[in-house]
């Protein structure tokens, strides 16, 4: 029985490493000294598991005269280079401020060890991330780890606040027209530099485009700015484009100011461009701005534009759109809830796609139903009170077979031919809750019946 305990114990073989360190190198050179203390005490832990196949490694991981404050440590380090190459099972330490003082630094240390399947123990504070209740401890420690980490953050935040508010700088990439003074913490002109970014102020007021500005920068041989890391390396400049001259144009560093959050607060370095200057050149970037906005509404389709009621409000949807990463959605809105005024509107917003397809659906219905069709044009011509006017005489027979041949050629006309047709047979559109409305303009269906049978006689 003994000899197979012995077996399996060897099977399940558990390289021990034994961790030690001490803060001062004081009295490191006695016969027996601190860490051979913590070592011995870990050795004695070992032996006592031997049942569970422990073994004590020989290589010592001595770390004399090392603060736990920082993982900078020789033994540490070969230590975490075993375990990453596999040859350790399980640290072992007399107490866990041996391995670090530090507890997100501890936190670091367990996640590489459980990375790399070893576990960890402290002899004297019985902790074990091999049993049920070492690793709870652990999930504790982990968890105030991240409290730590959290407040550590709101520091650095609020730090970083204070400092910007008192216009100072905060690190960072050096941008156009300055430089790092490293020893005072602050930006300082530079010369050459400032004067090509006036220059591109006054361009850009001149020119008003950003696209022909950024052609003359890149012809002319300009790149964006070239500087230095800490560390030596040299971050090249790139050539212009709009995005570049964009960022140039709405940085308030160069009216010698700093931001965060949306405000701006007077800084500490010198400005470079005027208010003047700057008010004129935001002038023409806002005006530039609405003409692509009016320029993106009118090429942006929208086929119920004017016919659209919110029948919960009974007020107009009026079409509106906005841009996600480069992507347009379109959608309607309904007036009296964009105001405010009917915050309980069940409709307030619909998807333009979704709407316009309903409505579309419906008329296709008709135009595919000859019986449908002659009944919405004698309801239509009804509730207009309208005989058929002169030069339109023509029957419910005529009516079928113009609107009939509409539909195969649906799906080929242009877009602003089938806002055209929506437009012109569309009186109104009633959007409920749970559904829509379509009433059908007389005049126009009529209209449009009219054209068709035109153009066929024409063809034929």
């Amino acid at each position: 029985m003994r000899h197979q305990q012995d077996a399996q114990a060897a099977a399940r073989r558990v390289r021990c490493a034994i961790y030690t360190r001490k803060s001062t190198d004081e009295g490191l050179d006695s016969d027996f000294n601190s860490l051979d203390a913590q070592r011995e005490s870990g050795e004695a832990y070992v032996t006592s598991q031997k049942h569970e196949g422990w073994v004590a490694l020989s290589p010592r991981y001595d770390d004399g005269g090392f603060s736990g404050a920082t993982l900078d440590r020789p033994a540490l380090q070969q230590l975490l280079a075993d375990a990453e190459a596999g040859r350790i099972d399980c640290v072992v330490v007399y107490k866990l401020d041996r391995l670090s003082r530090s507890l997100l630094d501890f936190v670091k240390l367990i996640e590489i060890f459980d990375r790399h399947q070893v576990s960890f123990v402290s002899v004297t504070q019985r902790f074990d991330t091999s049993t049920s209740m070492g690793r709870l401890m652990l999930n504790i420690l982990l968890s105030f780890a991240q409290f730590e980490r959290e407040i550590i953050g709101e520091r650095i935040r609020d730090k970083v606040a204070a400092t910007k508010r008192k216009g100072k700088y905060t690190g960072g990439p050096p941008v156009l027209g300055y430089d790092v003074d490293r020893e005072r913490k602050r930006l300082v002109v530079n010369p050459e530099e400032a004067a090509l970014v006036c220059s591109i102020f006054a361009r850009f007021i001149q020119t008003g485009s950003t696209t022909r500005l950024a052609q003359e920068l890149n012809a002319q041989g300009h790149t964006t700015k070239s500087w230095t890391t800490k560390k030596g390396v040299t971050r090249a400049g790139t050539p212009w484009h709009k995005g570049l001259l964009y960022r140039v144009l709405n940085s308030p560093l160069y009216l010698g100011e700093v931001t965060h959050k949306g405000n701006r607060y007077p800084g500490e370095h010198d400005a470079i461009i005027t208010q003047e200057v700057w008010d004129q050149a935001h002038a023409i970037l806002e005006r530039n701005r609405r003409a692509r906005g009016e320029q993106t509404r009118a090429q942006t389709p929208a086929l119920l534009k004017g016919v659209l009621r919110c029948a919960h409000c009974g007020c107009a949807m009026t079409p509106n759109f906005t841009r996600r990463r480069g992507k347009v959605y379109r959608y309607y809105l309904c007036v009296r809830a964009e105001r405010g005024e009917r915050g309980s509107c069940p409709v307030r917003c619909l998807s333009a796609g979704e709407i316009e397809r309903t409505v579309i659906d419906q008329l296709r219905t008709v135009l595919r139903a000859p019986e449908v069709l002659a009944q919405t044009y004698r309801e239509a011509r009804a509730q207009a009170g309208e005989a058929a006017a002169p030069g339109e005489a023509f029957s419910e027979r005529d009516v079928v077979d113009a609107l009939c041949s509409l539909d195969p050629i649906w799906e080929h006309l242009f877009p602003d031919e089938q806002a055209r047709i929506v437009q012109l047979l569309v009186k109104q559109v009633d959007v409920h809750s749970d559904h829509a409305e379509v009433q059908i303009r007389a005049e126009g269906l009529a209209s449009l019946v009219a054209e068709l049978r035109d153009e066929q006689e024409v063809a034929v």
